[in-house]
């Protein structure tokens, strides 16, 4: 089903810096001005936000683009989604995130739609040996949904028996998690209703691909994916599994996810359990604090 790829249409060329910009406290860099860390350069660049953003190295030159990076933190790229998933608050949604990352920016969506909150536990399966690289991702359910990358499976040369050794593993692994986040929790049943699935960005797309076919199988009325970035190739694709997209910035090009955060610190699972705290599987948004 080829769903609306929905992108921001007053940023359609922000820029980044490869990199993420957290101060972390002043240092020196060859410019002799305060600084913090630049994680491209190995170096430093000038502290303060306004100077990270619109300003190059004195020292080292390296390319600090001019152009605003779109979001503080999560929490702020969740309002703005919210913002613009307004539309759908009638419909009664269900909102699903992918943890970690996805979990703050699904609860600020989840609170302005009054919306109940959920997890769709789904892991990367990374190459033996380089686990950075994606060959594929498996969801959690009755029947867990695998999705292989067969480019990267045949360049690799990843064999059946490897594959599988790295899918049990990781199959583990969301038991784990589903156990200690979500304990004796219920599922928020999502058949015949609107599903918002959220994350925090986009890369290869893998993940993502992995949770909407296993939460398809499970029979929404409606499949919205929603991410404030992503590469717009990898939209186009993942608009052939919702039904609906919506993301915020789409950059040309696309370094990283951290790469459009000023900040983007790991979220802890202390923080997921925290949140869905927050937010009764029954729906209505948020527990008063």
């Amino acid at each position: 089903m080829t769903g609306d790829v929905l992108a921001n249409p007053q940023h359609p060329h922000t820029r980044f810096f490869p990199g993420r910009f957290i101060d972390r406290g002043r240092a020196d860099c060859p410019g002799g001005e305060p600084t913090f860390p630049g994680p491209a350069c190995g170096g430093a660049h000038p502290k303060g936000l306004a100077a990270a953003l619109t300003r190059r190295c004195s020292g080292c030159k390296m390319g600090l683009q001019e152009g605003p990076m779109p979001f503080l933190n999560r929490v702020e790229a969740g309002r703005r989604l919210a913002d613009a998933l307004a539309g759908w608050k009638d419909r009664h949604p269900v909102i699903l995130a992918l943890p970690r990352g996805g979990v703050p920016v699904a609860a600020e969506i989840a609170a302005r739609l009054s919306a109940p909150l959920d997890l769709v536990l789904v892991r990367k399966l990374g190459v033996p040996g380089r686990p950075e690289l994606a060959m594929g991702a498996v969801v959690d359910g009755a029947e867990p949904i695998t999705v292989r990358n067969e480019d990267v499976i045949a360049t690799v040369r990843v064999t059946p028996v490897a594959f599988e050794a790295v899918r049990q593993r990781e199959l583990a692994e969301i038991e784990r998690r589903r156990r200690f986040y979500l304990g004796a929790r219920p599922p928020v049943p999502v058949k015949d209703r609107c599903v918002i699935v959220v994350d925090d960005g986009i890369a290869t797309g893998a993940t993502v691909r992995a949770a909407l076919r296993a939460i398809r199988r499970r029979g929404p009325a409606q499949l919205v994916l929603a991410t404030p970035v992503a590469p717009r190739d990898v939209i186009a694709d993942l608009s052939e599994e919702a039904d609906a997209v919506v993301c915020l910035e789409t950059p040309q090009p696309f370094w990283a996810v951290g790469a459009a955060y000023l900040d983007f610190d790991q979220v802890g699972d202390e923080a997921v359990i925290a949140t869905l705290a927050r937010f009764p599987p029954e729906g209505g948004g948020p527990l008063p604090p």
